[in-house]
């Protein structure tokens, strides 16, 4: 990918600017979690492909040999053991590109997200305008 990431604007700019065959897993990504999460609006936040509903849900992007995947802490110590066979940190997972994508696995971590952001929200106190 150029180094223009940080003049994104849309995932759609962001999926442009890769190969083919990158371009195809992300954008396989994208409809996998718009899937999953209908009512979740799509924006580029850390120069990455985000969904937001109440706020940030999940982040996608790729590197030179994965698709990272950003559920946040909470939905990768849900998913742990299914998780377990890729690297990963505190809050992302690496899908390796050259290996079938988890796109059922993909699809129950952003079910699991959006019941998470929509409990928070629920709960958060409205703001006085």
């Amino acid at each position: 990918m150029e180094d223009n990431k940080s003049t994104l604007e849309t995932i759609d700019q962001y999926i442009a600017a890769f190969e083919p065959e990158v371009r195809e897993l992300l954008q396989k990504v994208r409809e996998v979690i718009q899937e999953a999460a209908p009512e979740a609006v799509e924006k580029i936040s850390y120069q990455m492909p985000t969904f937001f509903l109440h706020k940030n849900l999940v982040h996608f992007a790729a590197f030179k040999n994965h698709i990272g995947f950003y559920p946040a802490p909470q939905g990768i110590e849900a998913f742990k053991e299914e998780l377990a066979k890729y690297k990963g940190a505190k809050g992302s997972v690496q899908f390796p590109i050259h290996e079938p994508l988890p796109y059922e696995l993909i699809t129950r971590i952003v079910k699991f997200r959006v019941e998470e952001n929509q409990k928070l929200a629920a709960v958060k106190p409205k703001k006085k305008k």
